[in-house]
């Protein structure tokens, strides 16, 4: 029964994360009209759940992300009914915050309850506090580190191709630097962020696709012809294509990556039913990510729009141009935090290079209402997990 139970309250923490997440891979391409919000919910629902079932990691390391402290973790009857609470609390959250339409980081919502299940039940003192700031720092870190890139980058795409005389001219002889540049920083950050390749055999093979799919692109690419005399339509339509591959590449990996996020507790609750004591490591069955990943499908298909359109439409007006280059600056940054370890979040990344790219168009075409309210639900995201999953934590004591 108490299975039973880890399974369903698995799936709805794998549902509240793909409801919220997708707009990580997909509202760029949403806002751009590269795509419409039914395509994308639709290709995110297959590439999440294939991701997952693929190279979702089958080990899960400890549940407590390095929050609670391993000595307050050997108790078998207070981890399982932690794990339980931890899911809760975080999904509540991630589901309210879907609601709202606000983007928030669902590994940030998961450490917030882990910080609930660890005070409530061994106090303050339970709490590796280094780890905590180091969280926080992340906050800061990773909307600043996308905001920078993207603004840098559209500005030399802006410089080197869209203000040109003949754009269409000019973006031909760039295809292939852009394409190589694309197809290396996707796997590369593939390659060392989910396969765990060692990082100078990722380099070389990164490069050699890379370099295949830079004469192979450019082959076809210059052969689109705009509709109109527009040539700005040319340099578009590159960037649309373009666009689309790295929005399903992102996708793909969020279902890999973030998978964990919800089978790692379950098959935490899974072990100590089973063995009776606590693990550090776990192994994770492949129907158990497929479990993740199809909750993580239903959750883009069912509820995926909302946080598509806050992110995609309402903080600035996107083309297919501006889209690339937040897609492409969100993953040179979390290449850049995955190889160096800094803490990141992909979600914080995404929303910064929104910003970014509407900051070097101008600040004024940037909505600030709508921002405003997406720092606040950032801020709101670890206390409000905990709160919840601390009370959980106690109820759930009561009856196992």
């Amino acid at each position: 029964m108490l299975l039973l139970v880890a399974f369903i309250v698995g799936f709805i923490m794998a549902f509240s994360i793909g409801a919220n997440d997708v707009a990580n891979s997909m509202s760029t391409a949403v806002g751009a009209r590269a795509i419409t919000p039914k395509q994308a919910v639709m290709i995110a629902a297959v590439l999440e759940f294939l991701g997952a079932v693929m190279f979702g990691s089958h080990v899960a390391t400890t549940i407590t992300k390095g929050i609670v402290k391993v000595e307050f973790m050997n108790d078998p009857r207070q981890v399982l009914a932690g794990a339980l609470a931890a899911l809760l609390g975080s999904s509540v959250w991630i589901l309210l915050a879907t609601v709202w339409g606000m983007p928030v980081s669902t590994t940030h919502s998961i450490v917030g309850g882990m910080a609930g299940f660890g005070i409530a039940s061994a106090g303050l003192h339970a709490i590796n506090w280094s780890r905590m700031i180091s969280i926080v720092l992340s906050w800061v870190l990773s909307p600043i580190a996308g905001w920078l890139l993207a603004y840098v980058l559209f500005k030399i795409v802006s410089h080197a191709i869209l203000r040109k005389l003949h754009p269409a001219v000019a973006m031909k002889r760039s295809i292939p630097l852009i394409i190589f540049a694309t197809f290396f920083i996707v796997c590369l950050l593939f390659a060392v962020k989910t396969l765990k390749v060692n990082f100078e055999e990722a380099l070389v093979w990164s490069s050699v696709i890379a370099a295949v799919a830079g004469v192979l692109g450019t082959m076809l690419l210059r052969r689109i012809r705009p509709l109109g005399l527009d040539e700005y339509e040319y340099v578009e339509a590159v960037f649309k294509r373009l666009q689309i591959m790295t929005s399903c590449y992102v996708s793909f990996s969020h279902g890999a990556n973030d998978v964990a996020n919800a089978v790692g507790p379950v098959a935490l609750v899974y072990w100590i039913i089973s063995h009776g004591n606590v693990a550090q490591k776990v192994g994770v069955p492949v129907w158990l990510l497929a479990l993740g990943g199809l909750g993580i499908s239903a959750g883009a298909l069912f509820l995926g729009q909302r946080v598509m359109k806050t992110v995609g439409e309402e903080i600035t007006q996107l083309n297919n141009s501006r889209g690339f280059c937040i897609d492409f600056s969100t993953a040179s940054t979390v290449l850049f935090a995955s190889v160096l370890g800094l803490p990141i979040s992909t979600t914080h990344v995404v929303v910064g290079s929104v910003v970014g790219v509407g900051t070097a168009r101008g600040v004024e075409l940037v909505n600030v209402g709508v921002l405003k309210n997406i720092v606040i639900s950032w801020f709101a995201t670890v206390p409000v997990s905990a709160l919840v999953s601390a009370g959980f934590y106690l109820l759930i004591l009561r009856f196992i």
